[in-house]
C-alpha cells in the first residue's frame, strides 16, 4: 500500500465520516517503525513510542503489534498503554514535575520509571530503598530542537536533573542504595543533526562509570520529519551508525542497551486533518478562507508557528491564488497567511498534512465546539476509531446547581 493516502481516499473518508476529521494512515506508521528497526538492526536498541504524540487506543494497539515498546508522560498514559495491551515490562514512564503519588502508582503497576528530580529521588529512596530499580533523567545542558518551546535539554529547561548536580544525585543513590538501571536524556524535538545525539552520548559517557547497576541508556527522541518539500530531516541510518559506533568504542558502554523514544517520527506524516470550507471573505488586505476547524483542533501553527502543508483536494487543478486560511474560533486562529492554493470554493475540502502528532492530542472544546472524529486506514480499509463529540460530551461531567 502507498505511504500516502490519495485525494480520492481522503475524499471518501470525508464523505463517510464527515468533517472535520483526523485520518491516520497505518501503513505509514508501519513504514516508519520498520525504517527505524532496519537502521539500528541490533536487538540492543529498543524503540519506545512516545505516546504523548497520539494516544488513541487503536493506534497504541497497532504500534504494540508492530513490536515497539511505549514511553509515557503521565500516569494516565501508562493506564492507556496497559488498556491497549502493553505488558508492564514494555512500558516506560518518564516523570516530569509530578506528585510522588504518581510514581508510587506507576511502580505498583509494574512499569519502569525514570525520575527527573532530586526531590522525588530522595522520596523514592526514603520510602523504598532499593526495592524498585529506576532510571534518572539528566539535563545535559545542550540546546537543540526546532523551537525553544520544544527544546528540553538546555540550561534553563525544567526537565531532568542538571548534570552539575551529579554529586548530590550520587549522595542520594549511595544513602539509600538505589539501583539506577537507566540514564535518560532528551534534548528536544525536530532534531535533524545526528551530532546532537553524539553530544548527549559524550555527556553520558563521563557519568556511566558512577552507576554499577546500569543496564541501558535512553537518548530520547525528537527526530525531525519534513513539514514541507525540501525540509531537512534526520538521516536515521547515519544516526544509527554514529550512535552504535560511539557505544561500541566505549568499553563501559558497549554492554548497555540503547533506548530511543520516537513519537512524531512514528505518526506525524501518517496524519491528515480534513476540513470543509465555510466561506471565502475578500478584504483589501487578503482573501480569507474560513474552514470548519480552528486551533481547537490543530493548535501547532498558532502555538509553535508550525508550518503544515495544505491542499485543496476537491479542486486540485484550479487556478492558483493566494489565500489566508483561518478557523471558525472566536480568537485569531490563522493556519496560513497568503498561502498559494488551487482556487478555493465554498464546500471544498482542505487537508492539513503532517497532522498525526500533537494534533488531536492537543485538541480542546474551546468555544464549546466538538472535537473531531478519528479514522484509521490500513491496507485501504478505513475504520472509525473515535466518534465525533456530541453535546452530551460537553456537559457529561458538569454538575448543574441552582444558586
Amino acid at each position: 500500500m502507498s505511504e500516502q493516502l490519495t485525494n480520492e481516499e481522503l475524499i471518501q473518508v470525508a464523505r463517510e465520516f464527515g468533517t472535520p476529521v483526523y485520518v491516520y494512515n497505518a501503513d505509514k506508521i508501519e513504514q516508519q517503525y520498520h525504517k527505524l528497526r532496519g537502521a539500528f538492526g541490533s536487538e540492543r536498541v529498543k524503540i519506545f513510542y512516545a505516546a504523548k504524540a497520539l494516544t488513541n487506543l487503536s493506534v497504541l494497539r497497532f504500534i504494540k503489534k508492530l513490536g515497539a515498546n511505549v514511553d509515557c508522560s503521565s500516569i494516565n498514559e501508562v493506564k492507556l498503554a496497559l488498556q491497549a495491551g502493553f505488558e508492564p515490562s514494555r512500558i516506560l514512564y518518564t516523570s516530569n514535575g509530578i506528585h510522588f503519588t504518581e510514581i508510587e502508582e506507576a511502580l505498583q503497576l509494574g512499569v519502569f520509571v525514570n525520575i527527573d528530580s532530586l526531590f522525588n529521588l530522595q522520596k523514592l529512596g526514603a520510602q523504598y530503598g532499593n526495592k524498585y530499580p529506576v532510571g534518572v533523567r539528566l539535563r545535559p545542558n545542550i540546546m537543540a530542537g526546532g523551537n525553544l518551546k520544544i527544546s528540553t535539554g538546555h540550561d534553563k529547561s525544567k526537565f531532568g536533573i542538571p548534570v552539575e548536580q551529579l554529586d548530590q544525585l550520587l549522595e542520594i543513590v549511595k544513602k539509600y542504595n538505589i539501583r539506577i538501571r537507566n540514564l535518560h536524556i532528551h534534548t528536544g524535538s525536530d532534531i535533524k543533526d545526528a551530532a546532537v545525539f553524539v553530544k548527549g552520548i559524550e555527556v553520558l559517557f563521563d557519568i556511566i562509570p558512577h552507576f554499577p547497576y546500569l543496564q541501558s541508556v535512553d537518548l530520547g527522541g525528537g527526530f525531525k520529519v519534513a513539514y514541507k518539500e525540501g525540509d531537512p530531516v534526520i538521516d536515521v541510518e547515519a544516526l544509527a551508525q554514529k550512535v552504535l559506533t560511539e557505544f561500541d568504542a566505549h568499553e563501559t558502554a558497549r554492554r548497555l542497551e540503547i533506548w530511543f523514544e520516537p513519537g512524531k517520527f512514528m505518526v506525524s506524516e501518517a496524519g491528515y486533518l480534513i476540513t470543509s470550507v465555510n466561506l471565502i471573505k475578500e478584504t483589501s488586505a487578503t482573501t480569507f478562507v474560513s474552514v470548519n476547524s480552528g486551533f481547537n483542533h490543530l493548535i501547532r501553527p498558532m502555538f509553535y508557528d508550525a508550518y503544515h502543508r495544505i491542499s485543496n483536494i476537491t479542486n486540485p487543478s484550479g487556478p492558483v491564488k493566494a489565500y489566508s486560511v483561518v478557523g471558525n474560533i472566536c480568537e485569531t486562529d490563522t493556519f496560513a497567511w497568503e498561502r498559494p492554493l488551487p482556487e478555493v470554493r465554498e464546500g471544498d475540502l482542505l487537508v492539513f498534512y503532517n497532522a498525526g502528532a500533537y494534533g488531536y492530542e492537543m485538541a480542546s472544546t474551546f468555544n464549546s465546539r466538538f472535537r473531531p472524529a478519528e479514522v484509521i486506514v490500513y491496507k485501504g480499509n478505513a475504520q472509525l476509531i473515535r466518534k465525533r463529540d456530541t453535546l452530551d460530551d460537553l456537559t457529561r461531567n458538569q454538575v448543574v446547581v441552582d444558586l
